[in-house]
């Protein structure tokens, strides 16, 4: 089954070929200047500078940002903490999450169905450091019952990267 469109709260989004192309290599190149993006889709500078103005204006396109390396920066620990809720601290577990996201080495929170309620990802310097997070700060926050924490040994892939060709169909 094809889709053309997605509903957007207000009026009907629809993408195409174009659209699709202007996201691909923005993703890759954030920096590329109108120009070069236009000569890459083929289309004239004041066409895709209009293009990506409304991509941007109607939140597919949310920020440009360089993304930096943590282990070049001495962030060379990864970990993902498990994090159990308990409704006996009076918070909801989204207040919950929310202050475990306000911690510094936290890079991404979500929370999740399953045995476990919260999942963190972490960035730290090194293990003592990583212990210190999760004694001192994760298991502090009130309504953390308990944490499972999981290091990882190596990553095979990680990306901030969409395919946005999954998410809308061209016909």
């Amino acid at each position: 089954m094809r889709r053309k469109a997605r509903k957007l709260v207000e009026g009907v989004l629809t993408l195409d070929e174009k659209d699709l192309k202007i996201l691909e290599v923005l993703q890759k190149q954030g920096r590329i200047t109108l120009r070069e993006l236009a000569r890459k889709v083929g289309s004239p500078v004041t066409t895709v500078h209009s293009r990506v103005k409304r991509l941007e204006k109607i939140g597919i396109v949310k920020a440009y940002r360089a993304v930096l390396s943590p282990e070049k920066l001495g962030l060379k620990t990864l970990a993902f903490v498990l994090v159990s809720f308990s409704k006996e601290s009076g918070l909801s577990q989204r207040e919950v999450a929310r202050k475990i996201s306000e911690f510094p080495e936290v890079q991404e929170v979500h929370i999740i169905t399953g045995e476990w309620d919260i999942i963190v990802k972490v960035r730290v310097s090194d293990v003592e450091e990583l212990g210190r997070f999760v004694i001192d700060k994760v298991r502090t926050v009130p309504g953390v019952e308990k944490t499972l924490t999981c290091v990882v040994l190596d990553t095979l892939k990680e990306t901030l990267t969409v395919n946005v060709r999954s998410a809308f169909r061209v016909g």
